[in-house]
């Protein structure tokens, strides 16, 4: 399959998934952070009257973050959730940016340029068939202390697969992260938001904590720059985890919106960081 023919192929399964992602991701009781105390918290809705509150003009820009390069050990297996994490906590009005799909060549080198110029670290949920033909932007990743997630091998619908194909997908596609990034994924997130009890727990049998995210863009769907913008700013909050894609399509969109929003987030307040896993 060519990658280009990945988005025709997400187009048609998106429909089904919708349901499966919601249930998933964001219609279980409640909502798991990422701190050690691990204290649920209700996530808010995107561009609910939270997330909607004007951005307000501050003096705090990101401080360097060099204690987020890539962990130097193999964290122990995490226990296994019923529910993904979808919102992280840290100082002040921290936020995550996450981008799903790639590594892509046409934009993923763009969108990690603009991430240096600001000296934010973000997340990569990766899939293997295209890690595997471009080993070197993993690297790069590594170089700039960004967090390598798994995302499967092609890109299915897991709740649909066998285990030992669900296993299949998240194992090869460790293997080359391994490869490339120089350390284990410990992150983990099913295409589509399509959990079942499967995912999670061979997820955690192979050492990683599922994550999901807060905030959709529907950069996928090439709204235009500006609404991907408005998206982003709009449902801005401590906490949330923002979803944007660097492949599976054109995402030249994406990478101007990067381009636009990344520099009023910090000029708000915002500290862009990536979380820590606790061990189990």
């Amino acid at each position: 399959m060519q990658k280009d023919q990945l988005l025709t192929r997400r187009r048609a399964l998106i429909a089904g998934a919708a349901v499966l992602g919601a249930v998933g991701a964001a219609g279980t009781a409640r909502v798991l952070t990422a701190d050690p105390a691990g204290s649920p918290v209700r996530a808010p809705v995107a561009g609910g009257p939270q997330a909607r509150q004007a951005l307000k003009p501050s003096a705090y820009r990101l401080e360097p973050m060099t204690g987020f390069a890539p962990p130097r050990r193999t964290p122990g297996k995490p226990a296994v959730r019923r529910e993904p994490i979808m919102r992280v906590s840290g100082r002040g009005r921290t936020m995550v940016l996450t981008f799903d799909d790639g590594p892509d060549p046409r934009y993923t080198p763009s969108i990690l340029r603009t991430l240096r110029k600001h000296d934010v670290r973000a997340m990569f949920f990766v899939c293997g068939e295209m890690a595997v033909d471009n080993k070197d932007l993993l690297a790069e990743m590594a170089d700039d202390g960004h967090v390598v997630g798994n995302h499967t091998w092609t890109h299915p619908l897991l709740t649909e697969l066998r285990r030992s194909e669900i296993r299949s997908e998240i194992a090869r596609t460790s293997d080359v992260i391994e490869d490339a990034y120089g350390e284990r994924p410990v992150w983990f997130r099913a295409p589509y938001g399509a959990w079942n009890r499967a995912t999670f727990q061979i997820g955690a049998d192979l050492g990683m904590e599922p994550m999901a995210w807060t905030v959709d863009s529907l950069d996928w769907t090439t709204p235009g720059t500006a609404t991907i913008v408005d998206r982003v700013e709009e449902g801005a909050a401590p906490g949330v985890v923002v979803l944007s894609h660097d492949a599976g399509g054109d995402r030249s969109q994406t990478v101007r919106a990067l381009r636009d929003y990344l520099p009023e987030l910090l000029d708000s307040g915002y500290h862009l960081t990536v979380p820590h896993r606790q061990d189990s």
